[in-house]
């Protein structure tokens, strides 16, 4: 629920996958053969990437609760039910 103000939210997330140590032991899924895993590198930091994903997915999150409460079958009804609302 929102008055108007500024949403805050707070989340976390996983840390980013990444395998420093290179030639380890592995299996090659196709083959079955062993072989030695890769140097694999990663983004040092996921912050950016990961604030685009938590502003879009609360956007959808805000839009559903938004249609939720003033939803209609085409936008004009949307847009009527959300402009009664506000006049009250």
């Amino acid at each position: 629920m929102s008055n108007g103000e500024i949403i805050s939210v707070t989340c976390a997330m996983k840390p980013i996958p990444t395998l420093m140590k290179p030639y380890l032991d592995t299996v090659d899924l196709n083959t079955g053969e062993a072989k030695k895993a890769f140097l694999e590198r990663s983004d040092v930091c996921a912050v950016p990437a990961a604030s685009i994903v938590v502003e879009s997915a609360l956007a959808f999150s805000i839009c559903y609760f938004f249609l939720k409460k003033f939803g209609g079958d085409g936008l004009a009804e949307i847009k009527g039910n959300y402009d009664g609302y506000v006049k009250k």
